[in-house]
């Protein structure tokens, strides 16, 4: 017999438990739903944070707000998993990270004083070590691509101080693993080029520019991702040309693709 589908609510609070008990439905009585486990939702969970990411970058809020509730279904489902073996259930979930912001915003909760950002970014990474953490870097996710986590890092070990004092030191520095990136690829050196320390100077200056655009209020990750994009739109705009004037791009050469190209841009 078919279940009646709740009705829409007009408050958050109804309309989250709207949203509980349609997920505890489904996890009764969908074969789909009852066979998940935080490990089968593990990837999925990733694939949807980076849709949402991707609908932030193209500011489509339609999208948004649709990959907002699917990342809502998901960490409600892991609390209904949770709930079955006794771990926690969603209001141990929901009283937790209500605690946790409680106890790392004394200024607002507290008597403790801030007058920026800094301090307040200050204020976090010290209660974080007061509450157990051995290091400032170990909420620093291990498998966070490797741009995201350097530029985490950087912002982690800036909240105790670890910092420059200005960006023309964090730019001379740039210039200074450039240099020895350079080196390792002299081409006038008579020895191979050693890959493995080509490598290491290469990362360390993907490092330091990373710091550089940190220092600058760019997030490097948007950066580069707004980058992938344009050249995506510029590339299928270049294949799209020569098929219609019935040209293959492997028999062209690339002064003809630079034609193609060049209108891309201009559009």
């Amino acid at each position: 017999m078919p279940h009646t589908a709740p009705v829409k609510q007009d408050t958050p609070a109804r309309a989250f438990e709207r949203l509980l008990e349609v997920l505890n439905t489904l996890r009764l009585e969908c074969p789909w739903d009852r066979k998940q486990t935080m490990e089968s939702l593990r990837h999925l969970t990733i694939e949807e944070t980076y849709e949402l990411a991707d609908a932030i970058l193209d500011k489509d809020l339609p999208e948004i707000k649709k990959e907002l509730g699917d990342l809502m279904m998901h960490l409600v489902f892991y609390a209904r998993i949770a709930e079955e073996t006794n771990d926690f259930d969603i209001v141990d979930v929901l009283n937790s990270v209500c605690d946790k912001l409680i106890n790392r915003h004394p200024h607002i909760y507290g008597d403790i004083e801030v007058t920026d950002e800094e301090d307040v970014k200050r204020n976090w990474e010290q209660l974080k070590l007061k509450e157990g953490n051995r290091s400032v870097l170990a909420g620093v996710p291990k498998s966070l691509p490797a741009l995201v986590k350097a530029y985490r890092i950087q912002d982690k070990a800036r909240g105790v101080g670890f910092d420059w004092e200005d960006k023309s030191q964090v730019w001379e520095k740039v210039e200074e693993e450039l240099a020895e990136f350079k080196s390792e690829l002299d081409i006038t050196k008579s020895e191979a080029v050693d890959l493995e320390k080509a490598e290491q100077e290469f990362g360390d200056l993907l490092f330091s520019l990373i710091n550089y655009a940190r220092f600058l209020g760019i997030n490097p990750e948007n950066a580069l991702e707004k980058t992938n994009k344009k050249f995506i739109q510029r590339f299928s705009h270049l294949e799209k040309r020569a098929q219609e004037d019935g040209k293959s791009l492997k028999d062209m050469s690339l002064a003809e693709m630079d034609v193609y190209w060049n209108e891309a841009k201009q559009q």
